[in-house]
């Protein structure tokens, strides 16, 4: 169920995965990444995503990978430097923008680093940046993502995972029943339009194939008994499966548009466990020229809201968007 993966160590021995080991900066990469088939089904398979435009025709001229078809080929750079299986820490922020689509049996090269770690409340928070670049030299996609490093994830899940950040925006987190709900994006959209949902529950299958257990990893977030040991009752969801979630919900109302200008900001506030019913939606905010901005959120059947934040992309008047796969 695991695409081959090429990835070149910039360093002889792999270093464990502490925050007192982190440098700043710390190159990593590059790594080269065919994205073929196999890796679009792992994707598809782990996200429940089976779009027409990832299997066959699309309007960009044959398959594409998801938008985050890449996305633990960027978070999960730092295995580069780091022996993965030490690492014990948790995502709390993501930051992507896309650039172009790449194409299924496309290699392509992701290259990053660390470029920032401080300490908040007693915690150890580091910040890589990554891109990923086609076989032409295009950009695609570039994520910013932070997390708690070596930590224990039960001493944290129950906490406000993002509490101390400076904070330059709120999501309000509310849509108005009174208008009408938004199916596709338009820049008409009445403002707090809510937007559709898309609902799963993530099974371990799905959660190990997302974080890589097929390639020798072992975490809470495939194994039980790590999860055990960190001090947690199930295996928790990756944050960035959560976000391809919200993602596949965005292609659906941006089309097109998204892979080429979406922009997603993501907080991870509370934590989502294997089985766990998720539901993802949001509201319009404003339009900003020819995109459409939007908070997103997704929830779980008990209101208990896991993940918030704010997205946009252009809009154009192109009706297409992928069509289920049967």
């Amino acid at each position: 169920m695991y695409s081959e993966v090429t990835m070149k160590s910039q360093t002889p021995q792999l270093k464990e995965a502490r925050y007192e080991l982190v440098e700043i900066p710390e190159p990593m990469g590059p790594v080269t990444v065919t994205v073929d088939r196999r890796k679009v089904l792992d994707y598809a398979y782990s996200e429940d995503d089976y779009g027409s435009w990832y299997f066959g025709d699309s309007p960009f001229g044959g398959p594409v990978g998801h938008p985050l078809v890449l996305a633990n080929d960027l978070l999960f750079l730092f295995y580069e430097n780091y022996d993965g299986n030490t690492a014990q820490g948790l995502h709390t922020h993501e930051h992507l923008t896309f650039h172009a689509p790449v194409k299924v049996g496309e290699t392509v090269t992701v290259e990053g680093g660390y470029t920032q770690k401080y300490e908040r409340r007693g915690q150890g928070y580091v910040v890589l940046e990554a891109e990923a670049r086609g076989d032409d030299g295009r950009l695609l996609v570039r994520h910013v993502g932070k997390e708690i490093m070596r930590t224990v994830a039960g001493e944290v899940t129950g906490q406000h995972r993002t509490a101390g950040e400076a904070r330059t925006r709120t999501v309000i987190g509310t849509v108005d029943p009174s208008v009408p709900p938004l199916g596709r994006a338009r820049l008409d959209a009445p403002e707090r339009a809510a937007l559709p949902e898309r609902t799963t529950a993530f099974t371990q299958d799905q959660m190990s194939v997302f974080s890589w257990a097929g390639r020798g990893y072992a975490n809470v977030h495939t194994h039980p008994e790590k999860a055990a040991a960190s001090g947690l009752d199930r295996t928790i969801v990756q944050a960035q499966q959560q976000t391809g979630l919200i993602i596949a919900n965005l292609v659906d109302i941006f089309g097109k548009t998204f892979f080429t200008s979406g922009e997603l900001d993501l907080r991870f506030v509370s934590p989502a466990f294997v089985g766990d019913e998720l539901t993802t939606g949001g509201a319009v905010v404003a339009v900003t020229g020819d995109r459409l901005d939007l908070e997103v959120w997704v929830d779980k059947a008990d209101g208990t809201r896991t993940a918030l934040g704010w997205a946009s992309a252009r809009v154009d008047d192109d009706p297409e968007r992928p069509a289920p796969v049967a």
